[in-house]
């Protein structure tokens, strides 16, 4: 029945066309607030346990299980978050994460030793999964066409200044002669603040008009959430099911074209956290390998100048340029130029013992992880795959890049000290080598395209089943 299909379509529409407006801002700063913890609480560890290390004599494998297993948990956040989001829908656990984060940041901040500290970063890192998860999804289905990248882009981008908020806190504690004692507790425990702030906005989030209609199948409630955030009434016509619901065929990720897709997303952000989290978690120990002699707060204040000057601007340049010349060749090419650079530092002689051309070298492959693959392995999930597999698909993309940043953070500790600076440069360089090839092969390019063409789920395609099941569609494709 054609004028069905069109209410259906139409009720997207005014979402799709609307114009970037308060409700757009309101949903990125609740999920924003998130990322800028989340890295705040991720990339802190590494300079706690530097703190760490000669008070609770800390061996190479407790240094690295403590700066790695919030990672780890974070797989385990990421598909627990993502099935139940699509099971229970998104209000539903939307905020549950943040608590999480909130009471694992305070408790490591009184932890008594080793093992509480341990079971304190599970914590943190469960909630930093879930929020992966939860944040990307429910941006992406509340964004417009037009500019859905640059929304659900500038929600990871405060990322980076969450990046730049570790090595500033630890800078200033230090600076001010707080002792070392006292130091590494406030730095932990400082992370609860900017999630606390959200925790309210998170729980009263409105249910996204996508889940409502797909999932859930209330035609009312979806228009009216539309309305709320537009301030358009969608134009549902009366054609729409007199008791207010539809039924859609649910995707399966084992599908085409969605298994390629899922190999695609998860693998290349496992990819791209092998290097990003290998790289930054482990930045004291990088930079301690360049200068021996160097003071703790030294590489501290270096750490957050290559933040400052290469890494920060990256984020931004990807949200500007993401929904102008897409997601797959900003992608593609930041891994490219990772590589080069990485390839450059582990092949040219003596570079690992020129500190100023290392550190040039090191800056330019952050500035391409962010205007680069950090930025959009966040954001291509969310597009391109269905609502009723959206929260499962992007769960296990986070959890794929989180395995790759456990990886990356447990295991560069112990290679630093096997095969050197430049050993663990060419292996980054190798794993960034087959980034570049797998966007090229599995991904497509969403920009431009309303989400329901970008992920494969047509709702044109929904036709009544007819009086006896209660005027309800099915997807017939």
């Amino acid at each position: 029945m054609p004028g069905q299909e069109a209410s259906i379509s139409a009720l997207y529409k005014p979402m799709d066309d609307a114009p970037i407006n308060s409700k757009h801002w309101l949903t990125v700063f609740t999920a924003g607030m998130g990322f800028f913890t989340d890295a705040y609480d991720l990339f802190i560890i590494g300079t706690v346990t530097a703190i760490l290390t000669p008070i609770w004599h800390l061996s190479t494998g407790e240094l690295s299980l403590l700066n790695s297993i919030s990672l780890l948990a974070a797989v385990a956040g990421a598909l627990v978050f993502g099935k139940l989001m699509d099971r229970l829908g998104r209000k539903a656990v939307y905020g549950i994460e943040i608590i999480m984060l909130v009471v694992g940041a305070v408790a490591s901040a009184f932890s008594p030793d080793f093992a509480f500290l341990f079971a304190c970063r599970i914590l943190v890192g469960l909630g930093v999964g879930g929020d992966y998860a939860t944040s990307a999804v429910i941006t992406t289905e509340y964004a417009n066409r037009k500019n859905r990248g640059r929304l659900v882009g500038t929600v990871f981008a405060m990322q980076g200044f969450g990046l730049l908020a570790g090595p500033a806190v630890a800078a200033v504690l230090l600076g001010a002669g707080v002792s070392h004692a006292m130091a590494w507790r406030l730095m932990l425990g400082l992370g609860a603040i900017p999630a606390a702030s959200v925790v309210y906005l998170r729980r009263k989030i409105r249910e996204t008009p996508r889940y409502s209609l797909a999932i859930d199948g209330d035609v009312a409630t979806a228009s009216e959430t539309v309305s709320w955030t537009t301030g358009e009434v969608p134009a549902v016509s009366p054609a729409t099911p007199s008791n207010g619901r539809v039924r859609t065929l649910k995707a399966r990720l084992t599908d085409r074209p969605f298994l390629l897709r899922l190999i695609g997303t998860a693998g290349s952000w496992f990819l791209l956290d092998v290097a990003f989290y290998g790289n930054s978690v482990s930045s004291p120990l990088i930079l301690k390998a360049l200068q021996p002699h160097a003071t703790l707060l030294d590489n501290i204040l270096i750490a957050g100048a290559i933040f400052l000057v290469f890494a920060l601007p990256g984020y931004w340049m990807a949200v500007w340029l993401m929904d102008r010349i897409g997601r797959k060749r900003i992608q593609w090419q930041g891994f490219l130029v990772m590589a080069l650079s990485f390839a450059a530092i582990a092949v040219i002689p003596g570079l690992d013992r020129n500190a100023w051309a290392f550190l040039i070298l090191f800056g330019i492959s952050y500035f391409f992880i962010e205007f680069g693959p950090n930025v959009t392995t966040f954001v291509y999930p969310g597009e391109v795959f269905p609502t009723s597999i959206r929260g499962l698909g992007d769960g296990i993309s986070a959890g794929g890049g989180k395995t790759g940043a456990f990886l990356g953070a447990l295991l560069v500790p112990t290679l630093l000290k096997s095969i050197h600076l430049s050993g663990v440069m060419g292996i980054m360089a190798a794993v960034s080598l087959v980034g570049t090839l797998l966007t090229l092969v599995a991904l497509p390019e969403p920009m431009g395209k309303n989400l329901e063409d970008a992920s494969g789920e047509d709702s044109t395609k929904l036709v009544p089943v007819g009086a006896a099941a209660g005027g309800s569609i099915r997807n017939t494709a």
